[in-house]
């Protein structure tokens, strides 16, 4: 085992920092995916132009832009709104809440298309029978639509977490101190790079396993009473 100097529990730190971080963002992600879904299927247009509006642009623009973009952006507007209030002193986000925002709206831009393609792949017939039954459109959209479309995007969207639990490397710029800044901090005290830089990667390496299987664990549930499928 290499010598880790004593930083072992400034590692774990990071890790859990790293976890709260993911599923923070996993959360706004889903939330702004599922609701940027439903836009881009409604007859209203404004609804469907800005839900695309969004997914073009964070599609666009690479994550660690986006991650400062919220960070420094956010301050300008919190002292904008606070200063005809009489505050004059610098205001601004968290580097959690910035990062969990940035992270979450990247994540949800992309889970946007995963959803959208999912509901496309509900069958017509379905909505149409359910309304047949006297359902309205919101019984129909949580118990025929999103079962079966959750089904359908659950491997798309465990990807898109795979990825973002790598991305959440990129919020150390801002100071938060996740793995990826406790690795430099130890990295900076030590003089050991390659120590501190392989122990982050075999971290991340545990945290993609174990998230690989939960999602493993979530599409055998998924699946559950398909023909051809057994659930172990």
């Amino acid at each position: 085992m290499p010598d880790l100097h004593g930083f072992e529990d400034e590692l774990l730190l990071g890790l859990w920092m790293t976890v709260r971080l993911a599923l923070t963002a996993l959360a706004i992600g889903l939330v702004l995916g599922l609701a940027g879904a439903a836009a881009m299927a409604s007859s209203i247009a404004p609804a469907r132009w800005i839900a695309t509006a969004y997914t073009t642009i964070i599609r666009g623009i690479p994550e660690l832009l986006v991650v400062l973009l919220i960070y420094f952006g956010a301050s300008t507007v919190l002292m904008a709104v606070a200063r005809p209030f009489g505050h004059t002193g610098y205001l601004e986000l968290s580097p959690f809440i910035a990062g969990s925002l940035a992270l979450g709206l990247t994540f949800g831009g992309y889970a946007a298309e995963v959803f959208r393609g999912a509901f496309q792949s509900v069958s017509p017939g379905q909505r149409e029978a359910a309304q047949a039954l006297g359902m309205g459109p919101v019984d129909i959209f949580f118990r025929i639509v999103l079962p079966q479309a959750w089904r359908l995007a659950l491997p798309g969207l465990g990807n898109l977490f795979l990825v973002l639990m790598k991305d959440t490397a990129l919020v150390s710029v801002i100071g938060l101190e996740e793995v990826m800044r406790k690795a430099q901090f130890a990295v900076g005290a030590t003089k050991e790079p390659f120590t501190f830089y392989l122990a982050a990667a075999v971290i991340y390496l545990g945290l993609t396993v174990i998230s690989m299987g939960i999602l493993a664990v979530l599409e055998r549930r998924a699946n559950r009473g398909l023909p051809g499928m057994r659930v172990t």
